[in-house]
């Protein structure tokens, strides 16, 4: 029997790796590496019981940190455990530094690597998130793409051996869970806990802000609450564990009355809340294509993303962190053709997965 060691850290890479989990041949056995990056409870355990994926073997308890401290820790605590596993591939997702410590401590140990979500550029090397996809796709062995775009910018940076094209992993995920959402969440039991007081919404806005370049000061902060308190309705916003301490001062500065500040939800909350909030204002990836699968509006807060097919008729719209420009296009944005094309796959790129996977064991 092959072994594969998967390795997640981050609430996106939970998502995906429970589709691809329940899709995996059983004469593959899986062992799951959590590194915990991702360490609230509400974005990692309660993930792992909600989507039905195995419990991790080994929970590396990393926690947060620099860049540097926590993919070095992540580098060795993963290698201490390929060497007492000895996998026969390891499996990574997305672009975090988890993706980047999980390859590179493979690749290292001359294990190949599955890079799940392979080929996404932003060109902005500026973002962290940039420099691990980049590098993870080059020393991967097998690169699984979820668009026609990741497989042409790969190809630009002459990477064209065991490149897939499959769909998105997370298309699976949310055409999946988006129907259990619906059937078990409302907004009278929906579990919404507050930072400060309770309020009371019908209508909303869903928002997520956590990367560096709009948290990294308060300035980027201040303008983005700003804008959420002039909104016409409520603005839900479950706050990323990294800004906590940053919105708390804000908020007890300036005192906001239109925002709903909450913890982390769970995952079918969170579809829930995405499907019927009138827009979404974010600067997550993931959280772009799932309003895109799902027909919600979104205003990306960033100069550019990787899921460049969103940014067709009205579903996602890019902005500055400018309270002018910001205001002015989530008051605007609107879905102008809702004969969308299925960029992302049909719904079964865990199977096409599966089938690569057993591919390439039989060539090795």
């Amino acid at each position: 029997m092959k072994k594969i060691i998967t390795i997640i850290g981050a609430r996106p890479q939970f998502i995906k790796a429970a589709m691809v989990s329940k899709a995996l041949d059983r004469e593959i056995e899986e062992i799951i590496v959590h590194t915990g990056q991702h360490y609230d409870k509400n974005m990692s355990d309660i993930f792992f019981e909600q989507l039905e994926i195995p419990k991790p073997k080994y929970n590396l308890g990393i926690g947060s940190g620099s860049h540097g401290a926590q993919t070095g820790e992540m580098l060795i605590k993963i290698e201490e455990v390929l060497l007492k596993e000895k996998p026969d591939y390891v499996m990574v997702y997305g672009d975090t530094n988890s993706t980047l410590a999980g390859a590179l401590a493979a690749s290292k140990l001359l294990i190949p690597v599955i890079h799940v979500e392979a080929g996404l550029r932003s060109y902005n090397k500026a973002m962290p998130e940039e420099q691990n996809r980049v590098l993870t796709d080059h020393i991967s062995s097998v690169l699984i793409c979820p668009t026609k775009t990741a497989v042409d910018n790969l190809k630009k940076e002459g990477i064209t051996e065991n490149v897939y094209l499959t769909g998105d992993v997370m298309c699976d995920s949310v055409i999946h869970y988006s129907n259990l959402a619906e059937k078990k969440i409302n907004l009278s039991n929906i579990d919404l806990t507050p930072l400060y007081e309770k309020k009371e919404v019908t209508e909303w806005y869903l928002a997520t802000v956590h990367r560096q370049e709009n948290t990294m000061d308060d300035k980027n902060l201040t303008n983005i609450l700003e804008v959420f308190e002039k909104l016409d309705k409520m603005v839900i916003f479950p706050v990323h564990p990294r800004i906590k301490k940053m919105v708390h001062e804000l908020n007890e500065k300036n005192n906001y009355k239109n925002i709903y500040f909450v913890e982390p939800v769970d995952y079918l909350t969170m579809l829930y809340l995405t499907k019927n909030a009138c827009k979404v204002v974010t600067d997550s990836g993931g959280l772009q294509k799932e309003c895109y699968i799902l027909d919600t509006p979104c205003i990306t807060i960033r100069n550019q993303t990787e899921w460049v097919e969103t940014l067709k008729n009205g579903y996602n719209i890019l902005s500055k962190p400018d309270v002018d420009e910001l205001y002015e296009k989530i008051m605007n944005a609107r879905i102008v053709d809702s004969n969308k094309a299925h960029y992302y796959g049909d719904g079964h790129a865990s199977n096409e997965i599966n089938e690569i996977i057993l591919e390439n064991i039989k060539k090795a």
